[in-house]
């Protein structure tokens, strides 16, 4: 008996060691995404997405896999949560604005900190925060629009509205922190690709199942939605069958033969 028990205690202990190890892991997932309807003159666009990084610190690994090859960043919300020093959130964002312009959507654990005190590191920075607002990247003399909209835990601009705005020709990305978003967003099928977090890919999954889908790529509606598991983790610093990553977006078009820098 004491041996059975010495045994399941190495063994709890060995798992607690392993889901750690997987809520600290520094993935950079390369994804190459096609579309038929992305423009062929902009050529390649890469676009390194991270979401709910909390309260983890942006590991030098990460900069290191992504330099030189990212075109944007963008945030999918909860940079940060309550108790964060503000100064490991703008070391965080020093890293990243040193390779590419940064594009930040709010999540909903972004709202438990001094939200003033958050847009006034984003101004010192030059973080471009996405809410309820339209940015376009033009290249090439064609059009890529970010659409990043709010939590769904505060009050959203009337969908319709905004996305009326949106420029038809435009190639569309739609950006927010949870998926259940795409819910609310009318002809959501006109936008082609979605980036979304919140979920932690239910950060702890026993026998493959969780509290909330793992992450991944699906379609839905018609669009293409990118659920990440994210980079940090909430409560506790553990994950199980939903490790810890971020994501290096090769966006081409369908039929282009352009090889991958």
């Amino acid at each position: 008996m004491e041996l059975l028990i010495i045994a399941i205690f190495l063994c709890a202990v060995m798992l607690i060691i392993y889901m750690f190890r997987e809520a600290f892991r520094d993935e950079v997932k390369i994804q190459l995404l096609k579309f038929s309807n992305f423009p062929k003159e902009i050529g390649e666009f890469n676009i390194f997405f991270i979401s709910d990084i909390h309260r983890r610190r942006i590991s030098d690994s990460i900069v290191e896999q992504i330099k030189g090859k990212a075109d944007i960043i963008v945030i999918g919300g909860d940079l940060t949560e309550k108790g964060v020093p503000l100064e490991r959130v703008a070391n965080n964002l020093k890293k990243l604005i040193h390779i590419a312009p940064v594009f930040f959507v709010w999540g909903n654990n972004d709202y438990e900190v001094a939200t003033h005190q958050l847009r006034d590191v984003f101004n010192l920075l030059g973080v471009n925060e996405l809410l309820n607002k339209i940015y376009y990247i033009n290249k090439n003399d064609k059009k890529m629009a970010l659409i990043g909209l709010d939590d769904l835990t505060q009050e959203l601009p009337p969908l319709d509205l905004l996305m009326d705005q949106v420029d038809e020709e435009a190639f569309k990305i739609l950006i927010c922190h949870n998926p259940e978003t795409i819910h609310s967003v009318p002809n959501i099928d006109k936008i082609s690709l979605v980036l979304s977090g919140h979920t932690h890919g239910g950060q702890i999954r026993i026998f493959g199942i969780g509290p909330y889908r793992k992450g991944g790529i699906r379609k839905v509606h018609g669009t293409i939605l990118l659920t990440s598991n994210g980079y940090g983790t909430t409560l506790l610093p553990l994950r199980l069958g939903a490790q810890a990553e971020t994501h290096l977006l090769m966006i081409k078009n369908e039929n282009s033969d352009q090889p991958i820098s």
